[in-house]
């Protein structure tokens, strides 16, 4: 006849009769707080709460603002009807707009770099082993942000165009001629989405800037440099045709940038812009998906 088991016995010890002290079961952890599963809007929150949570993001947006909505003021005050006549009332956004697209093209960069500079993309794909999603979100909650911040900068010099020069004297403006505006804001949109790619794959905030930079500032440079050579100069007449500025430029009626260049129109200019970023993009997803981190 087997005896009580000391309390003090372990599990599987022998007891005083010889008899084997079994385990009881222990029942399984359940916890009390909810655990749904992880989806795409989980990501699309956090992202969004470290976008407006850092300073990057308001110094940047805002000298965006600033620079568009500053310079485009500047020529709508200084415009006159004539002029209006021949370009749309959100045409004088361009100006500010090639210079404010480097703040857009910096957010894109430092949307993800400033992760790898710190560390937290570590944190970031522990919390969240799917890369493939953390991307996805980060690529979508820049392009919302940057495309209605610029949309919003463009209006605002539009309007004021509208308000100054909207008398007769300066010619019928149909309601389509935003359509050009909203692409224009677009396509400074896709090369901030083009510059979170590079610094995906970069992972490097100043090597990424410098890429971007040379992306936009260096074709019309070196298209007009192998123009002067004549066996280049077929290159160099499709590299000034096919570039950032000339692109803007041509998306909010300035098409006849130069009267010697058969400039191709906002289609083929969004189409180039399109095929790049697309490039770029699968590469980030490529890159990010096979390394470490």
């Amino acid at each position: 006849m087997t005896g009580p088991v000391p309390s003090g016995s372990a599990p599987g010890a022998p007891t005083a009769g010889g008899a084997t002290r079994t385990a009881a079961p222990t029942a399984g952890y359940s916890s009390s707080l909810p655990t749904p599963r992880p989806h795409l809007g989980h990501a699309l929150a956090s992202e969004w709460t470290k976008m407006v949570s850092v300073r990057s993001t308001l110094w940047t947006l805002g000298s965006l603002v600033l620079v568009v909505v500053g310079i485009g003021m500047v020529f709508v005050v200084q415009s006159t009807d004539q002029e209006y006549t021949e370009i749309a009332f959100a045409t004088p956004a361009l100006f500010g707009l090639l210079v404010g697209q480097i703040a857009v093209m910096v957010l894109g960069v430092l949307t993800i770099t400033s992760e790898h500079a710190t560390g937290l993309v570590r944190t970031t794909f522990t919390a969240a082993p799917e890369r493939h999603r953390v991307l996805t979100a980060k690529y979508l909650v820049f392009s919302a942000t940057a495309f209605t911040v610029i949309a919003c900068a463009v209006f605002v010099v539009g309007l004021a165009g509208q308000i100054v020069h909207g008398g007769s004297a300066a010619g019928a403006h149909p309601a389509n001629e935003w359509s050009g505006a909203l692409l224009g804001t677009l396509y400074v949109t896709l090369l901030g989405v083009l510059a979170l790619a590079v610094g995906a794959v970069i992972r490097h905030s100043a090597g990424a800037i410098a890429v971007m930079l040379g992306v936009v500032t260096l074709p019309p440079v070196i298209g007009a440099v192998l123009t002067i050579w004549e066996g280049a100069a077929p290159a160099g007449q499709v590299i000034l045709e096919h570039n950032a500025p000339v692109a803007l430029m041509t998306l909010f009626g300035l098409q006849e940038v130069d009267t010697s260049l058969n400039m191709p129109g906002p289609a083929m200019h969004m189409l180039v812009i399109l095929v790049v970023t697309g490039a770029a993009v699968t590469a980030s997803y490529l890159t990010v998906g096979r390394r470490d981190v």
